[in-house]
């Protein structure tokens, strides 16, 4: 009964200077969960940020198919009054009055005018377009950067989860360089908006 007391105080010594030892150090492992906490914040902003410009391309391109079709309305006018400007300048001359002759020729630039306000909308309607598909490129661009980081980061919290789970210390060095290259698509995002 003395050798089990003797080893309980043994034991209880042991506990406590293992306890002494450690309590002015934080454990990596601490750091491996903060360092995760991080990237996981990170990760979510950068989804966040991926899924806006997501959303904007596509209402960009909506913009753009939207101007499209007006832009083939305008161009289809614009064809229609040369149609018809054509025919009043053929009933013109095969007018057999001048009074009738000078009606139709009247009716010609009336259609010519009409032809270059369809033309001038068309042509505006075309600008249009291309500056909503390049401005729907550009935010898909900047999506792309974004969804890359959301994806480095996915895997170096993955490989987080690994080294607290293996207690390697390697693996979490990994992970944080991971972690880095995600904050440098990160900032690519950011600098590309």
């Amino acid at each position: 009964m003395e050798d089990e007391i003797e080893t309980q105080e043994l034991k209880e010594k042991l506990d406590e200077l293992h306890a002494h030892a450690h309590a002015g150090r934080v454990p990596w492992v601490t750091w491996l969960s903060l360092s995760t906490a991080v990237i996981a914040v990170f990760a979510a902003i950068a989804s966040l940020e991926s899924g806006s410009f997501a959303n904007e391309a596509i209402v960009l391109k909506n913009d753009a198919v939207l101007h499209q079709s007006k832009a083939d309305d305008a161009w289809s006018h614009y064809q229609a009054k040369g149609i018809e400007g054509t025919i009043y300048a053929t009933q013109a001359e095969s007018a057999k009055t001048p009074e009738l002759a000078a009606r139709w020729r009247g009716e010609a630039e009336r259609e010519t005018r009409v032809r270059a306000e369809a033309r001038q909308t068309a042509e505006e309607q075309d600008h249009a377009v291309e500056e909503a598909d390049a401005r729907s490129e550009h935010a898909l661009h900047v999506h792309h950067q974004f969804a890359k980081s959301v994806t480095i980061f996915q895997v170096a919290i993955a490989l987080s989860a690994i080294a607290a789970l293996t207690r390697m210390r390697l693996v979490w060095w990994v992970s944080l360089t991971f972690g880095a290259l995600g904050v440098a698509f990160f900032a690519l995002g950011l600098v590309a908006r």
